[in-house]
């Protein structure tokens, strides 16, 4: 493995949503991961093998509910940096697997724990999903479009941009202190924290006078005419997003708009017509050809493009931001690093209990767990 955290060892109980991103996101980067799944798994969505997310990383069924199992998973942990679990609080600690247990065989160890709710709070127990948390975070009411219903986010806010990507930051920071110290500690990686975490700039706006919350009014929820999209010729959208004036003035420039007499860009009294003119000009020509008109310049302008045909642009390609790994198209490591690069993606590999000999579980150990159910036969 290459990347900057080559040499890095990681333990992943196997899950959904954001933990399996994180433990995807350490795999690319270069470290060494061994995903651990349960006899009795839980929501499956489609064919495993075609999960992206369970990219770069070896799995092994072991039934974690008997001594023997349990006692395989603290050795792996022993081997371990870090420890990745995605479970409703307590749940680690009835299988036996609580940090206090982990960082008793690897004082060091950094152990990651992804919840929606947080490990306290009189919610921490009670179930609930991406959209809960964003929900409640302050989050979902400013998404969406002035006297319409909030639109969910798919679920990039809570589960990925306030879940997956925290709790990163956070493993990574208790690694550099495990580094200097030999101290490991339990993270607590919430996503509701997370994602309210995200609102940090539009406190500051609120706190300025410069954020309404009444949704799709304000600069950057489709409130202004020029941070939006716009349908074009062929039924496809333009997004525009010229908020500085030097960019606005080169929108208007490209869109043959500049010679008319039109109210100023922060005239909020005039953005219906600003909005009614864009809308206009903008389905006078395709998605392309405004594409191909903007190419180049500083107007802010792009195409809205599909996850289908994002791999296919100019830009993308060039950088490689996209590439194929066992016929399926899918996003490259990121991000990218001067020195220590890290490799392709790997393949989304099939779970097998011989990976436990890479982490130094003998053939006749693993023989024998498989003849009592530990493993499977």
């Amino acid at each position: 493995m290459s990347g900057p955290l080559a040499g890095m060892r990681f333990v992943e109980m196997a899950g959904i949503g954001p933990a399996p991103f994180a433990a995807m996101v350490l795999a690319d980067l270069g470290a060494e991961g061994i995903r651990i799944e349960s006899p009795r798994p839980g929501l499956m969505l489609g064919d495993p093998m075609r999960d992206i997310t369970r990219r770069g990383r070896t799995g092994v069924v072991v039934d974690i509910r008997q001594d023997a199992g349990r006692e395989l998973v603290l050795d792996l942990v022993a081997e371990s940096h870090v420890l990745i679990e995605g479970f409703r609080p307590g749940v680690m600690e009835r299988l036996g697997l609580s940090p206090e247990a982990c960082l008793a065989r690897r004082p060091s160890l950094v152990y990651g724990r992804m919840t929606g709710w947080g490990q306290d709070g009189p919610w921490a127990r009670t179930a609930g999903h991406d959209l809960d948390y964003i929900a409640v975070a302050g989050v979902l009411a400013h998404i969406g479009r002035r006297d319409q219903p909030p639109t969910p986010p798919l679920n990039l806010v809570g589960d990925y941009g306030g879940g997956a990507m925290l709790l990163l930051v956070g493993v990574l920071a208790a690694l550099w202190h495990a580094e200097r110290t030999g101290e490991g500690q339990a993270v607590d990686a919430a996503m509701v924290d997370g994602a309210a975490l995200l609102m940090s700039l539009f406190h500051s706006m609120s706190a300025i006078g410069m954020w309404r919350e009444e949704a799709g009014v304000n600069l950057l929820d489709s409130g202004t005419p020029f941070y939006d999209a716009y349908r074009t010729a062929d039924g496809k959208w333009l997004a525009i997003g010229c908020l500085e004036p030097q960019f606005y003035a080169e929108w208007l420039r490209i869109a043959g708009l500049d010679g008319e007499d039109l109210p100023g860009q922060f005239d909020i009294a005039g953005w219906p017509v600003l909005r009614e003119r864009f809308a206009q000009a903008v389905a006078t020509r395709t998605r392309d050809e405004w594409a191909a008109l903007a190419d180049g310049t500083d107007a802010c302008v792009a195409p809205v493009l599909t996850m289908s045909e994002a791999p296919e642009h100019p830009h993308l390609a060039a950088r490689g931001t996209f590439t194929e790994v066992d016929g399926i198209v899918q996003a490259a490591p990121a991000p990218r690093f001067s020195r220590t690069p890290a490799d392709a993606p790997g393949s989304v590999l099939a779970s097998d209990r011989h990976a436990l000999l890479a982490w130094g579980v003998d053939d006749a150990r693993i023989s024998a767990l498989a003849a009592t159910g530990v493993l499977p036969d």
